[in-house]
């Protein structure tokens, strides 16, 4: 087994009676998740798996997906999670690429990601660099022993994946909802008996007005925090602990931390870069990470992967930032995502934090979309609060007032919710689709 599978097994056999996961059906003590994920992991050997060779492992948010890695990792083999609802097509590219012959020497898991507007990139982890990052992640979020984390992220998530492997490393429980829908978490939460909530933003927004008062660790992560969600998240549960992680599965995750201590001074930054790692930023903006625990590349794509890290060993986040007066990053989009107006150049996070610091919005996504004049016009897509309208307008005229007039959007619909993919966070692409389709932008 590699490092990570050592570790989990080894904090698992410590204490056989203790709670491991809880979920709908009833508790599951580490002595059975062992014995469950041994028996897999025979079936795996009995089939003929080979050490570090890929397992497609189906995930769709339920405690058997914790027990079907740990199979894997057990028999030797390297973890590959992929949803069950992806579609067809695309679950066909991925599983095209773990070919019987791969054997990838020192790995423990492929993460795909960034397959929502193109081909699925395989991140592929080394189990010594997995287990070495989540040690530092426990020891930068002092991550306590017995805490019950509520699971409200999927396996095929990096930040899913490593809340659940530090929860049981720390001799804690991971608690399932009934399903991985907001209402589910809202029913869950309210029964009690949650220390930490991992989530993205998009569903911290949606549990706000209808989950009771929690007041544990609420940790933010996966997309930006906008500054007046986490005003509203600390109104409504005063009592929580709420920080903010940056980081991308390249790097290992969990680059930057916006420590609950200091939440309220260090708002809408990254916050401090975690130990271990250098950081520099390019001249065009973008963040680059040098870090340790970083992948070992993109399944069997050199060519990529080369021109990912510069020639110091630094990864090309693609993300643009720049540095408030205090000293801390702020990140303002990706460079992807810029927008090109006449060779204007727009910012979606800039012009997303303008409209969401509106009264009556409770959520907005901003992108760009083809414009025959201009190449390319600002469109957003707004929710609105509770009891409340939005007026596209008056909105357009918010913007204009507070920032460039160009950025102000020129397409706004007004939506129940943010298009969102399959890991729950806010999707751009999915946005760009919404406009095409609409009748209904003013």
């Amino acid at each position: 087994m590699t490092p990570l599978a050592d570790a989990l097994f080894d904090a698992l056999a410590r204490r056989p009676a203790g709670v491991a996961i809880d979920g709908p059906d009833g508790p599951i003590t580490c002595g059975e998740v062992i014995s469950a994920a041994e028996l897999g992991a025979r079936t795996l050997l009995s089939e003929g798996l080979r050490r570090f060779a890929p397992v497609p492992v189906d995930i769709d948010g339920r405690p058997t997906d914790v027990i079907d890695m740990l199979a894997v990792y057990r028999a030797g083999g390297v973890a590959v999670p992929i949803h069950r609802a992806t579609p067809e097509v695309r679950r066909r590219e991925m599983l095209d690429r773990l070919r019987p012959s791969l054997v990838l020497d020192g790995a423990s898991t492929i993460v795909f990601t960034s397959g929502s507007t193109g081909t699925p990139k395989g991140v592929v982890l080394l189990g010594d660099r997995q287990a070495g990052k989540l040690a530092a992640i426990g020891d930068e979020t002092k991550w306590p022993e017995g805490r019950r984390t509520l699971l409200a992220l999927q396996l095929t998530f990096s930040f899913g994946q490593w809340v659940t492997w530090l929860t049981l490393l720390r001799q804690g429980t991971v608690v399932f909802p009934e399903r991985l829908t907001r209402d589910a978490v809202v029913q869950r939460l309210s029964a009690g008996g949650i220390d930490c909530l991992p989530a993205v933003p998009t569903l911290l927004r949606g549990l706000l007005d209808n989950a009771s008062v929690f007041g544990g660790t609420v940790l933010a992560g996966g997309e930006s925090l906008p500054v007046g969600l986490g005003a509203r998240l600390r109104h409504a549960w005063p009592e929580a602990r709420l920080g903010d992680i940056y980081g991308l599965t390249e790097t290992g995750t969990s680059d930057f931390f916006v420590d609950p201590d200091v939440y309220d001074q260090a708002a809408g930054s990254l916050g401090r870069p975690a130990s271990g790692i250098d950081i520099r930023v390019a001249d065009d903006g973008e963040l680059r990470i040098r870090s340790p625990w970083a992948m070992a590349g993109y399944l069997d794509d050199p060519g990529r992967t080369a021109e990912a890290f510069d020639a110091d060993g630094f990864f090309r986040t693609g993300d643009l930032v720049s540095y408030r007066p205090d000293g801390r990053p702020v990140l303002v989009g990706r460079a992807s995502d810029m927008i090109n107006k006449g060779g204007l150049k727009v910012a979606p996070r800039e012009v997303e934090d303008v409209l969401a610091a509106h009264p009556a919005v409770a959520a907005v996504l901003v992108t760009g979309i083809p414009d025959p004049d201009t190449g390319e016009a600002v469109a957003a897509a707004v929710v609105a609060r509770s009891g409340m309208e939005v007026d596209p307008a008056a909105l357009r005229g918010w913007v204009a007032e507070r920032i460039e007039k160009y950025k102000a959007p020129s397409k706004i619909l007004v939506v129940p919710a943010l298009p969102v993919g399959r890991t729950g966070k806010a999707d751009r692409g999915m946005l760009r689709a919404l406009f095409r389709k609409s009748r209904r932008v003013r």
